[in-house]
């Protein structure tokens, strides 16, 4: 205890040297948070423009028929924010942030399906976007509906028919081979011991 104080004491008074560095620290930190805050404002000018593009889709969502849950948009705060329009397309703010870039995710990658600084233009790609996935839906529903028909039960007993057919002939062909076998084996015993 008494020894610190001596130390303190003694110590000498810190190089100029070491003032320098400690102001070179104090401004490298305010540079820092001043960076910090230009990219919040970037990220939050992101999410105010994908926000007025969400505004500009109410009209298209409103006219998309209450049953069917394919199409769900919602905007995410991540980095980078997104506005969804369903599971695998999304608008994202381009690398100027001022143009809206509509991306499908695909087997083979990220395919751009619009790109525009114009809303209107966007919201048209969007229509055309969801149209498509509507239609996609009537088919998939249209194609469902037809085995109950009866088609798939003519096409599932054909297939039976073939696979039991299948299996009879592959049978037949191992018994016939086995039979083969038996007496090709017993032939040579039989020629060896004569």
């Amino acid at each position: 205890m008494w020894s610190r104080r001596r130390k303190a004491e003694n110590a000498e008074p810190p190089a100029p040297g070491a003032e320098r560095l400690k102001e070179a620290v104090r401004q490298t930190r305010i540079e820092m948070a001043e960076r910090t805050s230009v990219v919040v404002e970037l990220r939050d000018a992101e999410l105010a423009r994908l926000e007025l593009l969400n505004d500009a889709l109410d009209p298209l969502f409103n006219e998309i028929p209450p049953g069917v849950e394919l199409i769900d948009r919602g905007i995410s705060r991540g980095d980078p924010p997104r506005l969804w329009i369903d599971v695998i397309a999304h608008v994202v703010m381009g690398r100027d942030k001022r143009q809206y870039r509509f991306v499908q995710d695909t087997r083979n990658g990220r395919l751009v399906l619009a790109e525009s600084s114009d809303i209107d233009e966007m919201v048209e790609a969007i229509t055309h976007y969801v149209a498509s996935r509507l239609i996609e839906r009537e088919r998939a529903l249209a194609d469902d509906a037809g085995p109950l028909s009866g088609g798939l039960r003519r096409n599932a007993r054909t297939a039976w028919r073939r696979h039991r057919w299948r299996m009879l002939r592959a049978f037949l062909f191992g018994l016939v081979m086995g039979c083969v076998a038996l007496f090709a084996a017993l032939w040579i015993v039989a020629s060896r011991l004569h």
